[in-house]
Formats: structure tokens, sequence, C-alpha cells
């Protein structure tokens, strides 16, 4: 039997099958994609958050308007303008994080920040153990700058430090209660939370410092051995939420719910002194800023300074009062339109502020360095 063959046989048509397998992988492709920019990422996304006058009023839960500062028992006077304290929303927790897909937007809105999630919320720390730290640094923020703008007014305020809380894994666990008033910490009277922490830096972390504390009226010494916070920038700690408490010679309530963290301060101190004094410290000028604040009028650092920056901008400020600490942060990244002025202290922000409601020059004045 022969089996015969041509060598002239056209070869099979493949095409079609080409293009269906080119298809089937761009299909492929971009499913894969989309579902990628869904997943969640390990990420969080700062971008900015409401603004509030502290010489103007807020809406409580309940949806009544009140003065976000208000002062019984003493003279107050007319203010005009605007002295905007600025906050920060975080999108996303340990729970939902943002998706891939929104992490690539805020990278090319300068707006927002991309932040890792352990950075904002510690490996072991709870969104609710979060949030009670930040209530608790608000509320001493709130203390602190009642007792900075009195100071700064002439008045002198007795203090007391007490323990607020413990946090998860405290050094301080087992030893002191909340309640607990601090006394000395290696043989100094801390007079805020800063200057408390400044007290416990000095001698570090791995070695014991010597906390004097009063308990029910009885006073006892005990030696707690500092241990490295969490924080993106670890500091030693006692592992304590300390809650600050002045004597004030007249009432000042701070009316300002769902908002935490110690940033306020510079602001919430600049607006109890201008409803305290005549005139206007802003000129009626539409004036922002940030910072934390001590009894002393120490205006410290914060996060979070260029999304407060683009909030301050989109609220209509013209001026910024930045902590010179920020300066870093703030310089090459300043929105059009506003101005910003470094300051360390209270002192420096009036100074500030005294030039701008003349409308005068402010060259001479702090300010972040232009590059």
């Amino acid at each position: 039997m022969a089996l015969f063959t041509t060598d002239n046989a056209a070869p099979p048509r493949q095409g079609p099958r080409i293009r269906r397998f080119g298809w089937i992988l761009l299909a492929v492709a971009i499913i894969g994609t989309v579902l990628f920019s869904m997943a969640h990422s390990p990420y969080v996304i700062e971008q900015p958050g409401p603004v509030f006058d502290t010489l103007g009023n807020v809406q409580t839960d309940a949806g009544k308007s009140v003065p976000l500062i208000d002062i019984t028992g003493a003279p107050t006077y007319p203010t005009a303008g605007n002295l905007d304290m600025l906050t920060v929303n975080v999108v996303g927790n340990r729970q939902e994080s943002p998706s891939w897909l929104d992490v690539a937007g805020a990278l090319i809105d300068p707006s927002k920040a991309v932040l890792p999630l352990d950075s904002v919320y510690p490996a072991g720390e709870t969104v609710q153990q979060s949030n009670q730290q930040s209530a608790v640094d608000m509320q001493n923020s709130q203390r602190d700058a009642v007792a900075a703008a009195l100071t700064q007014l002439g008045y002198t305020l007795p203090v007391v430090l007490t323990v607020g809380g413990l946090s998860e894994g405290s050094p301080s666990a087992g030893i002191l209660k909340t309640g607990d008033v601090v006394v000395s910490i290696n043989g100094e009277t801390p007079q805020s939370v800063v200057g408390m922490r400044a007290i416990i830096a000095k001698t570090g972390a791995g070695k014991p410092v010597t906390v004097v504390y009063s308990r029910a009226g009885e006073v006892k010494t005990v030696d707690i051995t500092p241990q490295l916070s969490n924080d993106p920038t670890p500091v030693p700690i006692i592992g304590i939420f300390p809650a600050i408490s002045y004597t004030f010679p007249f009432d000042v309530k701070i009316q300002l719910e769902n908002v935490g963290g110690p940033s306020a301060g510079q602001m919430l101190a600049l607006g109890i002194i201008d409803k305290l004094t005549t005139g206007e410290l802003n000129g009626g000028k539409k004036v922002a800023g940030t910072g934390t604040i001590d009894i002393d009028g120490n205006v410290g650092r914060i996060g979070g300074i260029r999304q407060k920056l683009y909030g301050a901008r989109d609220a209509g400020a013209t001026w910024f009062l930045a902590p010179f600490g920020n300066c870093n942060e703030v310089t090459g990244h300043v929105p059009s339109g506003i101005h910003v002025l470094a300051v360390k202290t209270l002192k420096d922000s009036l100074v500030a502020l005294t030039a701008i409601s003349k409308g005068g020059s402010t060259s001479g004045l702090l300010a972040c360095p232009a590059k």
C-alpha cells in the first residue's frame, strides 16, 4: 500500500486561535489589575479635615450652635476675622485599610499623604486604644491652652498631673493606677505633659526613674523603668496617659466634640487671649495655624502639617502660623495664596499677629526657609 502526499499542502489557519488567546490574556490582565486595585493596602491616607474657628461657634452632636470658646466669670471683648484651628482625617485602620486604587490617587494629590499603617496604628495597639489616647491628648491640650493663655496674661496657676490611664503592656502596670497624682519624677515636678516627657527622656529607656505619687492621700515612692514607645520616632515612656489639671480663676469652656489630638493648643490659646483682651489680635483677618502648647507657651511640632496647610487655604485663610519644628515639612510645600510664619512660642505668635493686624512688613519675623 502506498501513501501519497503533496509538498504544496497549505498549513492550518491559526490566526483566529492566536487572536482569541490574546483577548483572553488581556481580559485576565484587566481583571487582575481591577482586583489588585481593590485589594486592601498596608497604608492609611491623611487628608485635610474640618476647620474650626476658635473665635466662632460650633455645632454640638445635638445640633445646637455654641461658642467654641465660652468664658464666664471674666470680662470678654468683641473679636473679628478668624483664628482657625486645623484637623486631619485619617482614612483607614487595621480593620479596613484603603485600597491600592485609593493609595494611587492619594500619591498624586499634594493635599494628601500616604503613611504606613504601623506608623499611625502601632502593632499591638487597637483602634479603640488609639482613640482613647487621642481623646486624652485633646483634653490635655485644651487645659494647657487655657493655662498658657492665662499665664501669658499674668495669672499664676497651681498644677496637678494625674494618671489618666495606662497603655497596654505599660511599665507602670501594677504600680500606678488611674487617678494617682504624680508628685515628682527624679526629683522634678512636671508642670505639663511635655515637661513630664522631657524629664523621662533625660534618663532614657532601660534605666529606672524614681516616681513619687499620691494615692488617697498617701504618698509613695517607686522606681519605674521606661521603655521605648511604638511611635515612628520612639521616645522613652512609662506607659501612662497623663492628665493635667489646673486651678483657674474663672471658667473657660472649650466645646469641641469628636476631635482628638494635641495639635489645637496654640490656636485655642490665641482664641482665649483674643476674647480676654481689647482689640482684635488678627486685625479682622483670616489666620490659621497649628501646634501644641504647654503652660510656658512653647509651641511644639505636630503631624500632618502639609494637609493642614491645604485645609487652611481651602477655608480661605491667607496667613498660617506654623511651629518652627515643622519647617522641614513646610518648606517647598506651601499652597499658593497662603503666607506662612514660623513660631516657637506663644509670644512669637502674638508678635506675628500684631504685624498681620497692622498690615505691616513681616520680613523680619521668623519664617521657614523658602527652599
